[in-house]
């Protein structure tokens, strides 16, 4: 079937269908949220749990549902961004942190489940030396230092479109308007939030993901200057966009050829595309990675793995890597449970089959009802992206329909898939506790859109 071009008034007019519709659900949510305005700033705990069109407050999980203060239940696509893919209330999670909790709850001291699980990340990932923190944003943080420290240079080079956390050194053109992001040649170094110094946008370099071309311009325009390239493999604030064959691999040659190093973050991708991450998947392995969410079984949690090169002025006490709550007994309990007990190979294997059936179900969709799209899955993740040609890099990403995205988020929250809010940007994530029912479930609902888009 053809590419239908949809009438903008039809969808506007679904989408005012479905908020309506969603609204009366959330009547509790609603109300609690002006209780927590009073003392809690925006009544939300974070700035992006505020999400159109209102904010909705989660009670308790379990397994792959979850269900709202309001009482609707869910089946969990969002799954926290991704850190739940044991699943909500994983027997085995639950004993852990039991056990560990009766043992004490934080020491500020090494425990005992150190060598099994940098024993387990160096096997995944194939890097030898780890150390842990507890977020995402800590352990890129930690991974510019270490380039910045080991090379004593200041420049980074990050990917257009590309979200590596909240710390000033690298918190730019995470989400730019296209009016902000300048020639494809040279983008502008964007600043993502209010309050970071310009001197910090100084040292990052941003350059467009799959273009080895504009790479390679950046090192030669900056010689000497840059100390490494920070990089989600495959982006994951896109919806989901894959690297091109050999652009990886180019990359490492480049920083090695210019005495720098390769950093992935797989805050999002580790232990979620595959039993050893983006790593695993395409072949390459970078200087360092970057781990959190999935690995540490729903506690706040992060790993950075790296060689012993970058790591030498940790093991030389030249260099502090420091944090009083790094390696908390509560998340070393709950990431060994999570790496050796839950999210073991077979697992896997489950992922594929399940995200096998959400492909071709979104994609006979798609082609029955001339939606201009197509879905990308890998191992436990996936997105439905709505442009007609595939999206290589944030520019092409900047194309994809905000309004089918949302009408979308909309379709699914109303007819009980929780996914994850921010329309187009998010992709779903599965757990190891999700079904074939579950996932048959998005399918059928995406299903009712497209023959209501297309009536």
């Amino acid at each position: 079937m053809a590419i239908t071009e949809f009438d903008l008034g039809r969808i506007d007019e679904l989408i005012e269908t479905e908020e309506a519709t969603l609204e009366p659900k959330h009547a509790e949510s609603i109300a609690y949220r002006a209780i927590a305005d009073r003392h809690v700033a925006g009544g939300v705990a974070s700035s992006w749990q505020d999400s159109p069109p209102h904010a909705i407050f989660a009670d308790h999980g379990l397994g792959s549902r979850l269900w709202d203060i309001d009482g609707n239940e869910y089946t969990d696509f969002h799954l926290g961004y991704g850190a739940m893919v044991v699943g909500h209330a994983h027997p085995k999670i639950v004993e852990a942190l039991q056990k560990q909790a009766a043992r004490g709850t934080h020491f500020a001291q090494p425990t005992k489940d150190l060598d099994v699980i940098g024993e387990n990340l160096s096997d995944r990932f194939k890097l030898p030396l780890w150390r842990f923190a507890n977020s995402g944003t800590e352990t890129t943080l930690e991974a510019i230092r270490l380039m910045r420290a080991n090379t004593g240079r200041d420049m980074v080079i990050k990917i257009e479109g590309t979200y590596h956390g909240h710390h000033d050194s690298i918190m730019f053109s995470v989400g730019p308007d296209r009016s902000e992001i300048g020639p494809r040649e040279h983008p502008v170094t964007v600043h993502q939030a209010m309050g970071i110094p310009q001197a910090f946008a100084d040292l990052v370099r941003v350059i467009p993901y799959n273009d080895l071309v504009e790479a390679k311009r950046a090192f030669d325009e900056n010689p000497d200057k840059i100390a490494g390239l920070i990089i989600e493999p495959a982006m994951m604030n896109c919806g989901v966009i894959l690297p091109e064959p050999g652009y990886l691999q180019g990359l490492k040659d480049l920083c090695h050829a210019n005495g720098a190093y390769l950093a992935f973050d797989e805050v999002k991708t580790g232990a979620t595309l595959a039993y050893g991450g983006a790593t695993e998947v395409f072949g390459v392995v970078p200087d360092i990675i970057c781990l959190a969410k999935a690995i540490g079984g729903g506690l706040p949690c992060g790993a950075i793995g790296a060689t012993r090169e970058l790591y030498r002025p940790v093991l030389e006490d030249e260099y502090d890597m420091a944090g009083t709550f790094n390696g908390n007994p509560l998340t070393m309990a709950a990431m060994n449970a999570t790496l050796t007990e839950i999210l073991v190979p077979d697992a896997y294997t489950e992922f594929s089959r399940l995200s096998e059936i959400l492909r071709e179900g979104c994609d006979g969709v798609i082609a029955s009802n001339g939606l201009a799209g197509y879905t990308t899955v890998l191992g436990a993740r996936g997105a439905v992206t709505y442009r007609a040609e595939r999206v290589r890099n944030y520019r092409d990403y900047l194309e994809v329909s905000d309004q089918l995205a949302y009408v979308n988020w909309l379709a699914q929250f109303n007819r009980g898939v929780f996914m994850a809010p921010w329309g187009k940007s998010e992709n779903w994530t599965l757990t190891v506790q999700h079904s074939e029912e579950d996932v048959r479930r998005y399918v059928d609902n995406f299903e009712y859109l497209g023959k209501a888009l297309s009536a």
